[in-house]
């Protein structure tokens, strides 16, 4: 008898593990790699629940890449309604940048897996794209206005500043492997948020310092 049949689980429990073996193994051999079959069979499920559940391998993807970046815009709605008060700009590009990567350290097998996939292009990117990274520009737009309120910086610098913010956000969980092969950073560890928030903030106060636009 296979070792997986004795692991079988059925209901919100198998659901989860066609989940977690979908993430697991399409992190390790790719989106287009993994068969329906290999998935199942990962998961201890019969085959057919696959359908059941996610209406086959595309709508198991689709799956993930939403439960990402739903929890990714709950986390920055958060942060942006937390900083609204009195608190330096400073304090608040800090604050939201935290939440986010503390959000991505949580999750951090999908942040890397949805960070890889929207590097690609395809129909569901383009549709992720217009959709919840709209909106995650939106938010960044309405963030920075604030921060950067009364500066002498113009549209273009204001958007390139939120596109490098952005980055320092994602990257870590965008290349993990050239972190920790390279440099030897385990971008997983809570030890990493702490000692990269420490760079995030002196990076948002010469960004709020400079007053002639030329960051």
């Amino acid at each position: 008898m296979p070792t997986k049949s004795l692991n079988r689980v059925s209901g919100k429990k198998s659901k989860e593990a066609v989940v977690h073996s979908a993430l697991k193994l399409f992190t390790m051999s790719g989106y287009d790699g993994v068969s329906v079959r290999a998935i199942a069979s990962d998961a201890g499920v019969n085959i057919a629940l696959v359908s059941y559940y996610f209406g086959g391998k595309q709508g198991l993807l689709e799956y993930l890449m939403a439960t990402f970046f739903e929890g990714y815009l709950s986390a920055l709605e958060k942060a942006e309604q937390e900083t609204s008060g009195q608190i330096s700009s400073v304090e608040r590009l800090t604050v939201v940048a935290e939440q986010l990567i503390r959000y991505q350290q949580h999750c951090f097998y999908l942040s890397r897996f949805v960070h890889r996939e929207m590097t690609l292009d395809n129909q569901l990117v383009r549709e992720l794209m217009s959709s919840y990274l709209m909106k995650e520009k939106f938010l960044f737009a309405r963030i920075f206005k604030k921060v950067l309120s009364g500066k002498q910086m113009n549209q273009m610098q204001i958007e390139f500043a939120i596109i490098h913010y952005r980055d320092l956000i994602i990257t870590p969980f965008l290349q993990p492997q050239y972190l920790r092969e390279v440099f030897f950073i385990q971008p997983s560890e809570q030890s990493f948020c702490t000692q990269y928030m420490r760079f995030i903030r002196d990076w948002a106060s010469r960004l709020i310092c400079c007053t002639d636009g030329s960051f």
